[in-house]
């Protein structure tokens, strides 16, 4: 169990745990289409960070990482196909760190959120581009500061 959750509900976990494959697939489908490039760098990302993130989050990343790439394809099999309802339906989802991340430790919080948005980028440049430059569609940068989720830091 991870420090942090001690005093959350199960279902406050579960937004929290959920959180980065929300974050990769609302990058990823923003223009439309989930491709293998961004599949592969959100998978490869949540592993990386088991041993590469800030120390506070290496168990939460430890927890996440676990069948990440199986939890990310159900969730995708699970949202709406179309692009606006599922970006609706994820916003939803994230919107509810909204209520959770003040019941948590400010740091980790703080932490917790630029950990999404660095997913949120990395997500959004794995697509390429032109000699790696536009590599962000204009879809993904409307989402990529994740504004829906309110900066713990503040």
């Amino acid at each position: 169990m991870i420090p942090e959750f001690d005093g959350l509900r199960e279902d406050e976990i579960d937004v929290l745990l959920k959180a980065p494959i929300y974050v990769s697939i609302l990058i990823a489908g923003a223009d439309g289409l989930i491709d293998d490039r961004e599949r592969k760098e959100a998978i490869d990302t949540a592993r990386s960070k088991q041993v590469r993130a800030r120390a506070q989050l290496i168990d939460y990343y430890k927890e996440v990482a676990d069948d990440f790439d199986l939890k990310m394809e159900q969730m995708i099999r699970d949202l709406p196909d179309d692009t606006e309802k599922r970006t609706s339906d994820i916003v939803i989802e994230l919107r509810k760190l909204n209520r959770i991340l003040p019941k948590v430790d400010k740091a980790w919080a703080s932490t917790f959120y630029a950990s999404l948005k660095d997913m949120a980028k990395r997500v959004a440049e794995a697509s390429g581009g032109i000699l790696g430059y536009l590599s962000v569609s204009y879809d993904e940068a409307k989402l990529l500061e994740l504004k829906m989720i309110n900066d713990p830091a503040k």
